[in-house]
């Protein structure tokens, strides 16, 4: 899936938005032990797959343990008192004799009183003896934590508690995962929707296979109201079963008086009624209007990661694959789609069509099924052996053009590159008009947000780049994640990372012209900079929980998995290992499921020249552990020691400081430096590491077009050789190279290690720079600085900053034009200047931009504003209160999405406080402003000194609503509250965050966004308070 929300003219750091999924795991019903157990049923021994570790989310409380709130530390300490007191007073108690009661003795006449000092000794050497019973006695059979005991032994085993299922009647199974005792191998689905009403019915019928003995098949259901169920073993007769419920894990359960046996066949068969959803997960309704103005209404659905069980009962996991045979009644006005070609049309009695697809011919996972009920029109062509179309609404079809021809050269591309064909018949792209992803995998049937599949005629270059990275990354799906799936969603970056680094290798070979390398490096950047934080997380990490599945989907997952595999096809011998050690992994696991060692273990085992290398051993370190490293150099005569730490903002004594990668680390210096051929390397695997230059060497520069997931620190003489470097020549080093020069330095000042001061001295030679990757890279740090300052409202260092900014690019500003422009990187660097330019309020750029507006207005649209430059022109609009109302008259009657949204973040960019509430309020509607635009508002709102409070106030006051919208952990939801905090830097406003998200306890109080949020503004108060005196020297 594309977790971005695209958007053509801006850079790919701002992320689009992901899927949300109403998943809210609440705490079990509680089950009181103490009560008489014969009034509880006699449950069976567990099954294998019982037997395993359950995550804390979703543990069973025992009734007085664990019901009061209090810290963990405090809880965890607690619950083990209680236990380890309950359990010697039981087995104490046990061991006394009934027939020998407590009788006083009197003391035979010959003892004497002992001394008080032999009485202390005696208790102290009772109480050491007392306690190595206990010792010795309990902790064998128990691992005490704050959910009791979870670890069982040979002799002890524990007996699990089941919770209460809708009915009463408990629940048979007790874990978030699903036993594994029941594949699925097939399903048959029948859907009834009604778009006049809203609801919908469907039959779900499963065929599985017994994989070893059980009494139950636990599967996934939510709010699906179940109306009927019927189970057949075998060739016997179908009977009636009664289906338990336990929604807050939306697991549901059959129970059999006698054993399932292993090898066995079975069919359970399911009708259900449900409501479509009205948020943007499950089978979801939507609507749009047509060219005349009515309204039209469609379903269509988005299962990932958690949502396929929310459209029909199933085996709602990765793992879980199986075929499906999909049929669809519908009014004769409407057309549907799905994963397979449609392979016949029926008409029914009641006036409706049934249409059936053919069953899929592959096995997939839940979450790459999908349908579509709508009035669409597609546009298509034969590639290969696939029949590729792209549908849109009706008034949009002459925008489908370029989609169709981008995703034909790609699909041959994939087809050709993979040496694996496309196995399906048909691949269809759907631009869906409401829909909160940038795109959806889905097999055969890929959907889009209309911004990231159409463009129209009045296109920029830039949006064509974003539509085609778009495609480029949901047809890589087609093999990894789809022909090739991850086990687990702790390993989603296998599906993702591979994905995003695919989108950015095919297009730099199908597309050249697109330019696509500048967003590959700013993406990685950006990784970086959130990799650097104590919240971050390992790329493959534990996942347990609904919330902890949702908050996978990040930059962690997509661009720092792509980033470690740029480094690792980068570091391998020639140009073929990487590419034939992937074919051989998808050709093994074709149809499977997979982990990360899988991928590792199959690089390494092609063999393709003498300098052979271990990719598990190099890689593991990369994917295992969060963070990545800072190098450090320092130079002695001919010898150059590299060290290695994590580069850490912030560090605490919980902070493990001993973490070690295996860094293939790149270098070219000043007798060579550009070529890829001056390229060399080093494996840095320890500590520390030397290699050996001739002295007349001036300078080193480490991870040569920064392909490497690392920072470099060079010291102060190292520091002050290249910055003397680039003031005498700016072509001395490749653009990547400058532009990793300016980020590392930017990053290091934010740790600590350089002052600010040296910062400014390496910008002192951007005078001479015109290269897109430095100069976009070095606006957008000071940009953040200059914000962070304007919040803070430091008018008079705000006011050095924008006289800096304007001394150091003022010329480069001043340069840019305001016509057309074909080049896709001179679309970027012009963009990204006069955007700065203009939100310093720079006279000729506003003029210009006003100009442009005016001119824009009195044509009635027939004169264009260029694609790249809209957002800075509509954004210098909306200053004014009466142009703000005739952009808003613009943005309403407007078709072409591309256009309409920066029209949306020019309105959102107003200082006028009654039209951001105004506009805050509709996003929320979802009346004028789609639901599916909040993230992105509340992000432009957030930019703007007006804004930013404005926009945490709202987000505080209507968090319930947010989050029936986005379900907490979506990337949508990360990416409201990275925008509305991320600009704070005082201790108030710290506690203020802290206070709010602390109250909202499962509401998202856990998120590891939050523990971001609040890690952020502790760095930005650092570095104001470290800074804040020096700043006014410097500038």
């Amino acid at each position: 899936m594309d977790p971005f929300d695209s958007n053509s003219t801006e850079q790919a750091n701002l992320p689009r938005n992901m899927i949300e999924n109403s998943m809210f795991e609440e705490e079990p019903d509680v089950v009181d032990l103490a009560k008489d157990s014969t009034t509880f049923p006699t449950f069976p021994a567990l099954d294998p797959d019982e037997v395993v570790f359950e995550p804390r989310s979703s543990r069973l409380l025992v009734r007085g343990l664990g019901e009061n709130d209090m810290d963990e530390d405090e809880e965890d300490c607690e619950s083990s008192a209680r236990l380890l007191g309950m359990s010697f007073m039981n087995r104490s108690s046990a061991h006394r004799s009934n027939s020998s009661p407590y009788t006083r003795q009197a003391p035979p006449r010959s003892c004497s009183r002992p001394s008080a000092r032999t009485m202390v000794v005696c208790v102290l050497f009772l109480v050491i003896v007392a306690s190595t019973t206990m010792v010795l006695y309990l902790l064998p059979g128990c691992t005490f934590t704050k959910t009791g005991c979870r670890k069982m032994n040979k002799t002890a085993p524990i007996e699990t508690v089941y919770p209460v299922s809708t009915n009463g009647q408990l629940f048979p199974w007790a874990q978030l995962r699903l036993p594994q005792s029941i594949r699925p191998l097939s399903y048959s689905l029948t859907l009834n929707p009604d778009l006049d009403n809203m609801t919908f019915t469907g039959r779900t019928v499963i065929n599985m296979s017994v994989l070893h003995n059980t009494e139950r098949i636990v599967l996934h259901s939510a709010n699906l109201s179940i109306t009927k169920a019927t189970f057949k073993l075998g060739d016997g007769e179908a009977t009636d079963v009664t289906v338990l419920e336990y929604k807050p894990r939306q697991q549901i359960a059959v129970k059999f008086s006698e054993e399932l046996k292993a090898g066995q066949y079975c069919v359970l068969t399911m009708d259900y009624s449900a409501t479509l959803s009205h948020t943007y997960d499950g089978f979801y309704n939507s609507s749009y209007s047509d060219k005349d103005g009515n309204k039209r209404v469609l379903a269509a659905t988005q299962f990932e990661p958690l949502s396929a069980r929310k459209a029909f009962p199933c085996f709602d996991e990765p793992a879980f694959k199986a075929t499906f045979l999909i049929k669809i009644n519908r009014k004769p006005n409407y057309m549907t789609l799905s994963n397979m070609p449609k392979a016949k049309s029926t008409s029914l009695p009641s006036g409706l069509m049934e249409d059936e697809f053919e069953k899929t011919n592959v096995n997939m996972s839940t979450y790459l099924v999908a349908f579509i009920v709508a009035n669409f029109t597609p546009i298509s062509k034969n590639v290969s052996k696939t029949l590729l179309s792209v549908y849109s609404v009706p008034e949009k079809k002459e925008h489908t053009e370029y989609a169709l021809d981008t995703a034909s050269k790609l699909l041959e591309f994939y087809n050709n590159f993979f040496e694996i064909d496309y196995p399906l018949k048909k691949l269809d792209l759907v631009a869906i008009p409401d829909f909160l992803a940038g795109a959806m995998e889905n097999w055969g049937l890929i959907t889009f947000r209309e911004t990231s599949l159409l463009v129209g005629k009045q296109n920029s270059p830039l949006e064509k780049q974003v539509v085609s990275s778009v495609i480029a990354h949901e047809l890589a799906h087609q093999w990894f994640g789809n022909l090739v799936t991850m086990s687990w969603w702790n390993d989603l970056w296998l599906n993702e990372g591979f994905a995003t680094y695919m989108q950015y290798m095919s297009l730099q070979t199908v597309f050249p012209q697109l330019d696509i390398g500048n967003l590959f490096l700013t993406v990685r950047f950006r990784a970086l900079d959130k990799d650097a934080l104590n919240s971050s997380h390992a790329v493959s990490t534990e996942v347990t929980t609904p919330e902890q599945v949702e908050e996978m989907f990040d930059s962690v997952s997509y661009e720092k998995g792509a980033s470690i595999l740029l480094m690792l096809n980068a570091s391998l011998p020639g140009d073929q290992q990487f590419r034939k050690g992937i074919i051989q992994y998808l050709k093994q696991f074709s149809g499977f499921n997979t982990d990360t060692d899988n991928l590792w273990n199959s690089l390494t085992q092609v063999e393709v020249s003498t300098q052979h290398q271990n990719v598990s051993e190099m890689m593991s370190s990369w994917t295992s552990q969060k963070g990545f490293p800072l190098v450090t150099v320092s130079r002695k005569g001919d010898q150059v020691t590299l060290t290695q730490q994590q580069f850490l903002l912030t560090s605490d004594n919980t902070t493990h400081t001993s973490s070690l990668w295996n860094i293939p680390v790149t270098y070219v210096n000043d007798s060579c430096s550009l070529a890829p051929e001056c390229r060399q390397v080093f494996t840095l695997k320890s500590k520390t590491g030397t290699l050996k230059l001739p002295e007349s060497v001036k300078w080193l520069k480490l991870n040569y077009r920064n392909t490497g997931f690392y920072i470099v620190h060079y010291g102060d003489e190292g520091w002050s050789a290249l910055i003397e470097a680039l003031s005498k020549n700016v072509s001395v080093l490749t653009p990547e190279d400058r532009a990793s020069l300016i980020h590392n330095i930017f990053a290091l000042s934010r740790l600590g290690s350089v002052s600010f001061y040296q910062v400014l001295s390496l910008l002192n030679y951007m005078s001479s720079e015109t290269e897109t990757a430095p100069v976009t890279e070095a606006l957008l740090q000071l940009s953040s600085l200059y914000r962070l300052l304007d919040k803070r409202q430091e008018n008079g260092l705000v006011a050095r900053m924008k006289n800096y900014i304007l001394h150091h690019f003022g010329s480069l500003m001043g340069k840019q034009t305001w016509g057309e422009e074909e080049s896709v990187s001179k679309q970027e660097l012009r963009s990204a200047l006069l955007e700065m330019a203009c939100s310093l309020k720079e006279e000729n750029c506003t003029r210009q931009a006003k100009a442009l507006f005016k001119q824009h207005v009195e044509s009635n649209g027939t004169f264009q504003i260029p694609g790249d430059l809209q957002r800075v022109v509509f954004t210098v609009a909306a200053q004014s209160d009466e142009d703000w109302v005739t952009l808003l008259g613009m943005y309403r009657y407007a078709t072409y999405d591309a256009e309409k949204r920066k029209m949306l973040q020019g309105l959102a960019s107003t200082q006028n406080t009654q039209s951001l509430a105004w506009i805050l309020k509709s996003g929320l509607n979802g009346d004028i402003i789609q639901t599916q635009e909040l993230p992105l508002v509340i992000s432009t709102v957030c930019n703007g000194f007006a804004g930013y409070l404005f926009a945490w106030d709202f987000v505080q006051e209507n968090w319930g609503r947010l989050i029936e919208k986005f379900p907490v952990g979506s990337f949508a939801i990360q990416t409201i509250i990275k925008s509305a905090t991320s600009q704070f830097s005082t201790q108030a406003h710290l506690d203020q965050v802290q206070g709010f998200f602390s109250g909202l306890k499962e509401r998202g109080s856990q998120m590891r966004t939050v523990k971001e949020a609040l890690e952020t503004i502790r760095l930005n108060r650092r570095w104001i308070d470290k800074n804040l005196s020096k700043l006014q020297k410097w500038l």
